[in-house]
This record gives C-alpha cells, structure tokens and sequence, in this order.
C-alpha cells in the first residue's frame, strides 16, 4: 500500500473535522464532496453565497445534498473575532512597548471579515475543528501569516517549518520505503536553534504519517569533522544543541553527516563507526532550504519517489498548504495529513 493510502486509511477511522477557506474553488468543493463519499471526516467550506454556488456549478456536485456545512465569514463571528483580538493583544502586550501594535475590536472585526483564512484559523483554535487545509489560491506567505497570528507555534517549539514524506520508488539500502525531508519550503536559512526545532517538528511529522519511529540525520557536506567551515559549523552546533533535548525525548539522531554516510550502511560504518546513526536514517534535515527543495525535487524527479507535502509543522495546532496547482485529490490526501496532525496534538496536551 502506497504511504498516501496508509494516510487516508488510519485519517478516516478519526472520524475527524476540517475546514476549507477556500469555498470559491471548485476543487475544494470536489474535495468536500469526496471525503463525504468515502466517510473520510466532516469538512466544514467556507465562501458567500455566491462563490460556493459559482462553484458547486464548476465542479458539478452540491454541498448541501451532502449535508457539508457552509460559513459565510464575511458576515462576522463575535466569538472568534474576540478571541482574535485577546490573542492578538496579548501577544503583542509581551514586546517593548515601542515595537507593540495593539488592535481593537473593530481591525478584529475587520480581519475575520476580510481574511478567510483567519477566520478558519480561529475556529481551529477555538476547537471547533480539528484542523485547517487551504492554499490552492491563497499563498504560502498569506497561509503562514493567518497560521502565525491565529495558532501560534507549539510548545516548546519556536520555529514554524515544513517537511516533505518521500514515498520512495524502492527502499533504501536499510529497508526503508517512506523517509522525512526538512525543511524544504519555508524557512531560507536556519540558525543553528532553528534546525533543533526543524528536527524536531520533522521526527514527529514523520512519526505521525507514518507510525514508524524517527531516526534522524542533520545533513552536511561533512561527517564529523571531515570537512571545515561556516556551513559545517553551523550544523556542528545544532546536533549539539539537539542531543540532549532528542535524548530526553527517546528520538536517535546523528550529525553532521553527508547524504551517503546517512543513507548508506555501510558507507556510515566507514565514515561514522562510533555514531548513533549509521546509514541507516529515515528523516533527513537539510541545512538549509536551497539545499532542502533542491534534494527533495532530485528524489522526486530522478529516484520517481511521490513527495507528500510540503506538511506545516511545529504550530500549536493542525494547518496546512496546499500547493497552487494542487488537484481535489491532493486536497483530500492533505486534509488526512492535516487530521493524522490533528490527533497527535490531541494527545499531547
């Protein structure tokens, strides 16, 4: 079974809600409509009358013959826009005064109204779903601005990233058919703390779609020392910072490692004989993003593996992107990404 199927199959034992924004898409409306038909979760679109209508004809199928719920948000929620305005504050009450920018009832008001992404990020907070799935228009910046100011990042996590599942064309040299790359579509270039919260975030992503257990490998162009310079010292500092906080947590990880030593027995043995991972990692956390998105696009485009993703990690709650030429079918496969997410923060409260 493909990793995607194994995802949508435990996804729908969750018997899980998630809301779709982006109710003027006629994909979105496919999606919706599907995941009722195949008793996958409860989907909850957002739109105007209007645009909902404007869609359903495109995609040829009714929401409401389905029983899908429909919000128009443009016509206000007093809950979640109060909810929006004491977070908001409250976060902003924590910097210097000079660098604060307190809003008022009315610019919350005004937010939800406007920004349909905001207004599903709330209900996301405020429980009422189990997580958000949207981006087949909006765009990555605007889906990671609406996830930072309504859900925050996770505790003990500072860093919002993303990571890919590679489902892979045949396993890996120690038997691995499904492997974690990170972080390969939102942050440029990592400091040494933020790699620690990549790793992190990718080992229970990687956890959490695939039920496997993580063993991670901080990528370099160096093992061990083989090699000197910034890039290198800047993992060098990572792996430190990460053992104990990886230690404490149970999670084996290893670094700075080149691809081979990671991926290769017995290239590792050679190159790392004393190391907590020896050619045999199945999470891989590139230095930086360059790096990231060039090496999952090589896997995906030369080794024919099926990249799942880019999955949102590391934010307090479930919500994820989807890419701009996304199909209905890769919106539902997100939405099970996204309540697999879900159920995780579930228990980890």
């Amino acid at each position: 079974m493909k990793a995607i199927e194994k995802i949508i199959e435990r996804a729908s034992a969750l018997n899980g809600t998630v809301v779709l924004p982006e109710g003027m898409d006629a994909r979105v409306i496919v999606a919706a409509c599907s995941c009722v038909d195949r008793k996958i979760c409860t989907p909850v679109v957002l739109g105007t009358p209007e645009e909902i209508a404007e869609a359903e004809a495109k995609a040829g199928l009714s929401l409401v013959e389905r029983g899908i719920k429909t919000i128009d948000y443009t016509l206000g929620d007093a809950e979640l826009e109060q909810a929006y305005l004491e977070a908001w504050n409250a976060k902003e009450s924590r910097k210097p005064p000079e660098k604060q920018k307190i809003i008022d009832l009315a610019t919350a008001q005004k937010t939800l109204r406007t920004r349909r992404i905001y207004f599903g990020g709330m209900m996301v907070k405020l429980g009422r779903v189990d997580g958000l799935v949207a981006g087949s228009i909006a765009s990555t910046g605007d889906m990671l601005r609406a996830a930072f100011h309504t859900l925050g990042t996770q505790k003990g996590v500072k860093t919002a990233s993303s990571c890919f599942i590679m489902d892979l064309k045949a396993p890996t040299p120690s038997g691995d058919s499904v492997l974690a790359f990170g972080d390969c579509a939102v942050i440029p270039n990592p400091t040494a703390e933020q790699l620690v919260d990549i790793g992190l975030s990718t080992a229970q992503t990687y956890r959490d779609l695939t039920g496997n257990e993580p063993r991670v490998a901080f990528l370099s162009f160096s093992t061990k020392g083989s090699a000197a310079g910034e890039l290198v010292e800047k993992v060098q500092k990572a792996v430190e910072l990460a053992k104990p906080v990886f230690a404490e947590k149970g999670i084996a990880m290893d670094g700075e490692l080149q691809f081979d030593a990671a991926i290769v027995p017995s290239v590792g043995q050679l190159k790392n004989p004393s190391g907590a991972i020896q050619g045999n990692a199945n999470v891989f956390i590139f230095p930086d993003l360059q790096a990231g998105n060039i090496g999952y696009k090589i896997a995906q485009r030369l080794g024919g593996a099926v990249a799942i993703g880019p999955n949102l990690q590391g934010l307090a709650k479930a919500m994820n992107d989807l890419s701009r030429g996304c199909s209905a079918e890769d919106i539902v496969g997100t939405i099970c990404v996204t309540l697999l997410q879900a159920e995780s923060k579930k228990g980890a409260k």
